[in-house]
């Protein structure tokens, strides 16, 4: 709020002038800068400098005078935010050059919705962009930030990318006054070893490790077969509910009964406060309003190849609402945010029960809440973690990535807020979440399978010297081709790979929750019977460099994810 030369007030319909009687001066005012027209200056050389907003609703705000000079200072700071031109009629009014519909028409949405503009709206919901399709990225990108200067058509991708990184805050890249640094030198992660995938966990297996009571016995063993193959369709609805949480690997059949007859209830509490809620009362609650009005658009976005959510009236349809909206009651300070829906819809499938749903549901966003906080905590640690691996295990991959300013692996975004859900097949997802969930073969193994598929995919990407337009594009091209058991192994391969590496560095060990080089993989040697239907994967077709610099960072373990610190020295892709 800013305090001006006190004149006839104006009325204002965007920008809300706040009451002076708490001492603030009745010409104060305060608005966003999307509201933002035009900027008049004063004439050169005629007495101090003052600025006039102009808004969008041609409201003009009261003149701010700079009885010091230095109004420029403002326009400098204001161009980090908006892109501002000459107006060509009065070189004294400079134009808010909002993205041009070139830009917006250049993306679509992977579900068929209206286009969006990929600047504006991932530094207004990152999480909204990042579900735009980048299938048709074209030149226009660039063109948004053109303008209308022909001197200025040759501004290098570079630009795009630098504006880009803005739209995280606090991911900053090439980092240089970071200190308390080790250099690692010829890092030998050593040969990746083949690794071999079972057939589904059966029924049958799965009794043999429950007692009289119900308890689930050698739970160490169950998870390690459960991350060798999965688990057969007639069994996730019960064992979902263990690998989530929702019940405990040590109960009994009838805790297990009591358990659900108390979340049976709270659920219901929960639904009846949203559904007691009458339209009166909903328009005095903005937040409910918006919940409802993102869940039911997304909703109706939902992945319909699968016949569970086929038909616009479908019952599974409704109870994605339903979860959703008292999903908002659980956690109201969070809500929902776009995205959710698809964590929920595989669970809801397997489980084809509401309230078992939204319980393993709530227990997944435990898991996956940072994800979609508004600082997106969660998002710049994986992406600043994911950098760090990738460096580890292709130095010369990365370097690339960064000369066509892709190291921020922004690409891999989507990837990571929803756990690759758009990526693969309905069934195969179903797949690729059990394995994860049993936290096998170490901490954040989901980024170990971002690693395989760009390290699958970094033999093109090279080749054909993909820029940041081909990358975009060929990465958002993948969805619904990756071979999951593929990546399965290849990942696992990584990993093994790592931990047999006595020189790992203390940031990637952080990263992996390795202790000692010591890491929860699956047991070689896991018996006869379980060896039956093995399918064995390849290792990979390239390995990273046998010699090459990693730099990690030194000093002790912290546990708040967002001040990992790495390297100063490694460019883009690892920043500090």
């Amino acid at each position: 709020m800013v305090n001006t030369v006190s004149f006839k007030k104006k009325p204002h319909t965007n920008g809300d002038a706040p009451s002076h009687r708490n001492g603030k001066s009745k010409w104060s005012f305060l608005f966003s800068l999307t509201d933002l027209k035009s900027i008049k200056q004063n004439k050169e050389g005629m007495g101090w400098s003052y600025l006039v907003f102009c808004l969008k609703d041609d409201v003009v705000l009261p003149a701010l005078h700079f009885h010091q000079g230095e109004s420029k200072l403002l326009i400098d700071s204001l161009e980090k935010y908006v892109v501002l031109c000459e107006s060509p009629q009065d070189k004294r009014i400079l134009l808010v050059n909002c993205q041009n519909k070139s830009l917006s028409q250049s993306f679509e949405n992977l579900l068929d919705e209206p286009a969006y503009g990929l600047i504006q709206k991932i530094k207004k919901d990152p999480y909204t962009a990042t579900m735009v399709g980048f299938s048709k990225v074209t030149n226009y990108i660039f063109d948004s930030l053109r303008g209308s200067d022909p001197s200025t058509h040759q501004r290098p991708p570079s630009e795009m990318a630098d504006f880009l990184s803005d739209a995280i805050p606090g991911l900053k890249i090439n980092q240089q006054e970071e200190p308390g640094f080790e250099v690692i030198t010829k890092i030998d992660l050593g040969e990746r070893p083949v690794v071999q995938r079972r057939e589904p966990v059966s029924l049958e297996e799965w009794t043999k490790n429950i007692d009289s009571e119900g308890r689930i016995l050698n739970v160490d063993n169950v998870k390690q077969m459960i991350f060798r193959g999965g688990l057969s369709h007639a069994l996730r609805k019960h064992a979902w509910k263990f690998l989530l949480g929702y019940f405990p690997w040590d109960s009994t059949k009838e805790e297990r009964t009591q358990l659900q007859k108390q979340k049976i209830d709270e659920y219901f509490r929960m639904k009846l406060q949203w559904k007691s809620v009458s339209e009166e009362q909903e328009k005095r609650n903005s937040r409910l309003r918006d919940y409802r009005s993102l869940i039911e658009k997304d909703v109706n976005r939902t992945d319909r190849t699968n016949k569970f959510y086929e038909g616009q009236d479908n019952p599974g349809l409704i109870l994605l609402h339903d979860i959703l909206m008292t999903y908002c009651m659980y956690d109201f300070d969070l809500g929902y945010v776009q995205g959710m829906s698809d964590l929920l819809s595989p669970l809801l499938y397997v489980m084809e029960n509401e309230v078992d749903a939204f319980w393993c549901f709530a227990s997944y966003m435990d898991q996956m809440h940072q994800n979609f906080e508004e600082q997106m905590q969660g998002m710049k640690t994986q992406l600043i973690q994911l950098s760090t691996l990738l460096r580890l295990l292709d130095s010369g991959f990365c370097s690339y990535l960064e000369s066509q300013d892709s190291g921020y692996l922004y690409f891999c975004f989507r990837w990571l807020l929803i756990r690759f859900k758009r990526e693969f097949s309905f069934l195969d997802i179903l797949r690729l979440w059990e394995v994860m969930w049993t936290g096998l073969p170490c901490k954040n193994f989901h980024l170990l399978l971002c690693c395989a598929v760009l390290e699958s995919e970094k033999q093109q990407i090279m080749e054909k010297h993909y820029g940041f337009n081909e990358i975009l594009k060929h990465i958002n091209e993948l969805s619904m081709k990756i071979d999951v058991e593929d990546v399965l192994c290849k990942a696992e391969a990584i990993s093994l790979q790592m931990v047999k590496c006595k020189e790992l560095p203390q940031a990637v060990c952080e990263i992996l929750g390795l202790q000692d080089s010591e890491v929860t993989t699956p047991d070689s040697d896991i018996g006869e019977e379980e060896n039956v239907g093995l399918t064995s994967c390849s290792t990979s077709a390239f390995q990273s460099n046998s010699s090459l610099p990693v730099f990690a960072a030194s000093g002790a373990r912290d546990d708040n994810p967002t001040q990992i610190a790495m390297s100063p020295n490694v460019s883009r892709l690892t920043p500090a």
